[in-house]
């Protein structure tokens, strides 16, 4: 397993060449080509996390990351499309039926984004499941999903479901590239006009933000820790692998333009051989190296918690999930650091349009709009979560 591990992430390292080349063309049809989409699906990238019963991989989450890092090395708008186009995988072996899995996975090929951003969206109660209309927005990975993971309430009170739908129940809007970066990320907007769902492909919002997590479906069916953690720990994860490769791309570009450009006008003097130039040089690969080690290291602490709780007894607990999240977040700082730092050394030429290293600049500012990656802004759930208190993570309660 290390050795097919190992294989992934070296096939991802092949690639960077042609994604690097590729960049420009990917922003301007706001998504990859069919050719990558082809050399994904043969790489096995689609199904790192899907379960071999069904016709993946089943591999470790840190493996996964390591596989978005350098994709995003290559590419941050492909690394992000791919990113959360494969990684919902998890998502559906974790938490749906074995009925719902085994239709969802089919022959293996398994492609969906997940979206919480709903428009005029109802899954109405119906003999046997749900009838589903509405938007999603924000779907990154439409263009070659197989399904749509989303949420939409049901009219009755508070309750909502989180729905997951063929291909054929909805269609996919020419509605992407107007954010400031990402902008091939593939992140269109979803509509179903009216689908019909199966109570089995339908679960609780609660079941599938599920905290103090001690048994998933996943781990019972699959028998693999993999399958049962906690969705923010994985989420935060998967997003900020594509910032680490994002950040790695950018002081990949600063190095490239300090040995190729003098300090001053007429001097001979490469901006390689300045200390200041140096500086921004040594940070850079400083707070993404950091960066790195953080995703890998969350990735491993998935699998513990998962272990602990499936296996040993203890909870896959909220302060754990919370934890996670407030070390991913805190990778995510350190990518915007180091990009901020090489984007403002790299000078103006480099922040002319069609510049690598503006578009690595616009697509870490894209990142950073989210509300929910805003460290500042969530680090009181953390302590709420420690002091065990209720969590304010997602609404304040009034």
């Amino acid at each position: 397993m290390k050795d097919l591990a190992a294989e992934l992430v070296a096939r991802a390292d092949a690639l960077r060449p042609r994604l690097l080349e590729e960049q420009a063309a990917t922003e301007q049809r706001t998504k990859y080509s069919q050719e990558l989409h082809e050399l994904f699906t043969e790489a096995g990238f689609y199904r790192l996390l899907q379960p071999r019963r069904y016709g993946g991989l089943e591999l470790d989450v840190p493996t996964f990351y390591r596989v978005m890092m350098s994709i995003s090395r290559g590419c941050p708008s492909t690394g992000w499309m791919l990113t959360l186009g494969s990684g919902h995988a998890l998502q559906i072996a974790s938490c749906w039926p074995e009925e719902a899995q085994a239709e969802i996975f089919g022959d293996g090929h398994f492609v969906s984004p997940a979206s919480f951003a709903f428009q005029d969206a109802l899954a109405r109660p119906v003999a046997g499941g749900y009838r589903l209309h509405g938007t999603w927005h924000f779907c990154s990975g439409a263009p070659y999903s197989t399904h749509h993971v989303g949420l939409a309430p049901t009219g009755e009170g508070d309750r909502t479901v989180v729905v997951a739908i063929p291909r054929r129940d909805f269609r996919v809007l020419d509605n992407w590239g107007d954010l400031i970066g990402l902008k091939g990320s593939g992140s269109h907007s979803i509509v179903v006009e009216d689908a019909f769902v199966p109570e089995s492909h339908a679960i609780s919002m609660e079941d599938f933000l599920a905290m103090d997590v001690e048994s998933t479906r996943g781990h019972r069916l699959h028998g693999n820790s993999l399958y049962g953690g906690a969705f923010i720990a994985f989420a935060m994860g998967e997003l900020n692998s594509v910032q680490v490769g994002n950040a790695q791309a950018a002081v990949d570009e600063f190095e490239r333009i300090i040995g190729g450009r003098t300090t001053l006008p007429g001097s001979t003097r490469l901006r390689s051989e300045d200390v200041d130039y140096q500086r921004c040089l040594g940070l850079g690969l400083a707070y993404t190296d950091a960066a790195y080690s953080i995703v890998e290291r969350c990735g491993e602490l998935y699998h513990e918690y998962g272990r602990a709780a499936m296996e040993g007894g203890e909870l896959f607990s909220e302060e754990r999930s919370y934890r996670l999240y407030g070390q991913l977040m805190t990778a995510h700082k350190l990518c915007w650091e180091a990009g901020d730092t090489v984007f403002r050394a790299a000078s103006t030429a480099g922040s002319r349009d069609g510049t690598r290293m503006q578009r690595y600049w616009r697509d870490l500012s894209a990142f950073r709009t989210n509300g929910i990656h805003q460290l500042d802004f969530k680090a009181p759930a953390i302590a709420q979560a420690r002091l065990g208190l209720p969590v304010e993570f997602f609404q304040r309660r009034e």
